[in-house]
């Protein structure tokens, strides 16, 4: 590689490194710190890549990220840039912690048979998630025995046909569930969901249905469907664009440059968020001077420092304030949208003492923001984990959809809804089939293509998967990828229930938390990384990828495999399918293990959107799905339109004493995976069981900043008892929370989650709004 793309890439791996305006002088644990202007995310992520990868391995995996002829990012799915909406990438297209991702999965670090050997399974469940992670990759199939106290290795075959006899001898298919992780591929997720609905289930839960299940609940309902519309160039095109529950600094930085541009065009950006995230407030792009070597660009025009759960109650008022001006598009809303009335006549009844007291924003503020929606032709709202993991997430973001609709934001350049998703494919999976209700054009497409009998019945999605295995109904669970005991709440009942299953199995790169809470026969299955080599015995494969704004495109990976004992998910369902659904199965599995154009030809004929797939995504940016609201304003919904919606918000009790608490990640990690132990944008270092608290918080209860507390949740059943979970030796952080709430990281702090705390309609759970106390240790 030149020297000058390797120069290149020391400067682009700090992309996406935000930046406040603070006196360093006075910076102290707790305070949002800046980052050094770009320099030291480069430093950070050098360093991450040369202790896990090497020199020499780092400098030929990082430029081929995000590239064309390269492989995606493994961590979130944040767009690249397109030449036909005008834009190229850039010679190295992606942010610190990308580098992180690609770190982790490329490590040198193996973890074989001889370490299984010294480390009981006992004593491993005693270490953290950060020590198992950093282990290194695993590299043969090993099996836990029942009676067993450590993993012993298992070959290929044998652990297939030990997994098809447990499966087989369930009372029926209904009794295992089959998790997905949103990194697994377009081609695997395909095949996972034809295995398991030919075994006779709809049993697919996801990780999407603990963060945008509840997006996808209401932009179904309201626009008919349930993914952004808007592009790459749609957002830097807009004249204002609304930032709200998510923390781009950390969880999406490339999304920074994008807002770059939107304020370098005039536009304006509003961040709504409890906490004054760093990557919210000033962008230094390390791609130009001005971020090298000047102030870099400010980003939020209006910080509305929000009150947690009470987004709601905000997006109401400001809708309330439109149609008071009388700021509506009359043309779009008379020809696009259905139950205008109805909205309209609730919009009117307002009670501004109720908004405070739920936003904590003064009415002047939200009469700022609502200018600035009235003021503005092209407007684009994103959101994340922030709405999605609230008790009225649903309704939250339909009145969001009301705000866009009003103002005719639905259908034209510039504008629309945006849901960043978080984990590098978890749109493409649910597109490719991974959910527990698919509709019935999609089974009945299924069933034609393969002439197979494909079941109706709706399967369980995660929460009630776990219900299901601690009640017994559930005896065999199967993850594809993940992390399934750190992604899910209530960390005790997640753990029992696994315990209490006859089978389970994770197919997975690296060892985590789930691998050491196992079934009475558990097994790990490791594959292929994204970044690595798949060759088959058709010659040299790609798979596919589905970004948050609806492109799909080729990942290829590029290093030698961790280990030749390596299979790639495509070939460990095929195989396992083979021995599973025997050898006259109607479906050739073993074409698709042989060539993975086959399993496109196939998803062609069955998926909505994928006509003639496999020429399509050969070009050199892929190709984009269609979605009728965006490309023509046409609403696939039950009324034919575009649909206004009622949405009352109900008031979170807080009693003496408790605060709101919200789970949030750490700079240093990416959704379950802990990359280090600092969080160096809020000035945390070298700690994870933290509590973040307003000042005034923690002088009001007693405590002082440096105490140790144990975390106790509270949680209302239904029957009016009150149950506790406490997550125990958290240090208090002073920190500019908005008042009466606090932050811990998960999956410190899921053990605070109630199994049965889960947002209305979506069922996902309630990470955001937990009631809790501190009891001084």
């Amino acid at each position: 590689m030149p020297r000058g793309r390797v120069c290149s890439t020391l400067w682009i791996m700090s992309r996406g490194a935000p930046e406040q305006d603070i006196d360093e002088s006075a910076l102290e644990v707790g305070t949002p710190k800046p980052a050094a202007a770009g320099v030291k995310g480069v430093l950070v992520s050098l360093q991450r890549s040369w202790e896990q990868m090497g020199l020499a391995r780092t400098v030929r995996t990082l430029p081929l990220l995000n590239q064309r002829a390269g492989f995606d990012c493994p961590g979130c799915a944040w767009p690249d840039p397109r030449e036909a909406e005008g834009d190229k990438r850039k010679l190295a297209e992606f942010c610190e912690n990308g580098a992180k991702a690609v770190a982790e999965e490329a490590t040198t670090r193996r973890v074989g048979p001889e370490f299984f050997a010294a480390h009981p399974v006992a004593e491993l469940a005693e270490r953290t998630d950060y020590w198992l992670g950093q282990q290194g990759r695993l590299t043969r199939p090993m099996v836990l025995r029942e009676g067993d106290t450590h993993y012993r290795p298992i070959g290929w075959d044998e652990a297939f046909g030990l997994v098809a006899e447990k499966l087989r001898g369930l009372a029926g298919p209904d009794e295992a569930v089959f998790y997905t992780s949103g990194r697994t591929s377009n081609e695997a997720a395909f095949l996972y969901q034809l295995m398991v609905r030919g075994f006779g289930t709809n049993n697919l839960p996801d990780c999407s249905n603990m963060c945008h299940e509840s997006s996808g609940a209401a932009l179904t309902e309201t626009i008919g469907v349930g993914k952004g519309s808007v592009s790459l160039a749609d957002l830097e095109q807009a004249d204002l664009v609304l930032v709200v529950g998510q923390n781009p600094g950390t969880n999406h930085p490339r999304m920074l440059s994008s807002l770059e541009k939107v304020k370098q065009r005039g536009g304006r950006i509003i961040a709504v968020n409890p906490l004054p995230e760093t990557g919210l407030m000033r962008f230094k792009n390390p791609q130009n001077a001005r971020g090298v070597l000047g102030g870099g660009t400010a980003l939020a025009d209006e910080f509305a420092q929000i009150r947690i759960g009470g987004d709601l109650a905000l997006f109401r008022a400001v809708n309330a304030l439109v149609l008071a001006e009388g700021a509506v598009d009359r043309e779009f809303v008379e020809s696009c949208t259905h139950g205008f009335g109805e909205f309209q006549a609730q919009a009117a009844d307002l009670d501004w003492d109720e908004v405070r007291a739920a936003t904590g924003l003064e009415r002047e503020q939200v009469e700022r923001i609502a200018r600035m929606v009235i003021d503005s032709e092209r407007t684009v709202a994103c959101w994340a984990m922030g709405l999605t993991q609230q008790r009225q997430a649903v309704a939250t973001i339909r009145e969001v959809v009301n705000l866009l609709l009003m103002r005719g934001m639905i259908g034209k350049p510039g504008a629309g809804v945006c849901p960043v998703r978080g984990h590098s494919n978890v749109q493409g999976d649910r597109t490719m089939g991974i959910w527990e209700k698919m509709p019935e054009k999609f089974l009945a497409a299924l069933e034609a293509e393969f002439a197979i009998p494909v079941p109706r019945h709706h399967g369980l999605d995660t929460v009630d998967s776990i219900r299901a295995m601690r009640s017994g109904r559930v005896r065999a669970f199967v993850g594809m990828g993940g992390n399934f005991v750190s992604a899910t709440p209530d960390t005790a009942a997640t753990e029992k229930a696994l315990r209490g299953c006859e089978l389970t199995v994770q197919i997975s790169t690296k060892l985590n938390r789930s691998h050491v809470v196992p079934g009475r026969t558990a097994l790990i299955l490791p594959t292929l990384g994204r970044t690595e080599r798949d060759a088959q015995a058709g010659g040299p494969q790609f798979v596919t990828v589905e970004d948050s704004m609806s492109v799909v495109h080729a990942s290829r990976g590029r290093l030698a495999p961790a280990s030749e004992h390596l299979l790639s998910e495509v070939a460990i369902i095929a195989r396992l399918a083979r021995r599973l659904l025997g050898p006259e199965h109607p479906v050739r599995w073993e074409q698709f293990e042989t060539d993975y154009d086959t399993i496109r030809d196939h998803i062609a004929r069955v998926v909505p959107g994928c006509a003639d797939y496999n020429r399509r995504v050969r070009e050199p940016d892929g190709f984009v799905l269609p979605h009728p609201p965006r490309d023509a304003r046409s609403f696939p919904t039950a009324t034919g339109k575009a649909n206004f919606t009622v949405n009352t918000p109900e008031p979170i009790t807080v009693g003496e004493g408790r605060l709101l608490l919200q789970t949030l990640r750490s700079h240093d990690q990416y959704n379950t995976t802990i990359y280090g132990l600092s969080d160096r944008y809020r000035g945390i270092e070298d700690a994870r069981r933290v509590v973040m608290v307003h000042p005034d918080d923690i002088a009001a209860l007693g405590h002082t900043d440096g105490d140790l507390v144990d975390l106790v949740s509270e949680w209302a059943t239904g029957d009016g008892t009150v149950e506790e979970r406490r997550a125990e030796r958290f240090r208090i952080v002073a920190y500019p929370t908005a008042p009466g709430c606090a932050a811990a990281y998960y999956p410190e702090a899921n053990p605070l989650v109630a199994l049965d705390a889960v947002a209305e309609k979506s069922n996902t759970p309630v990470s955001k709004a937990i009631i809790v106390r501190l009891e001084r240790r």
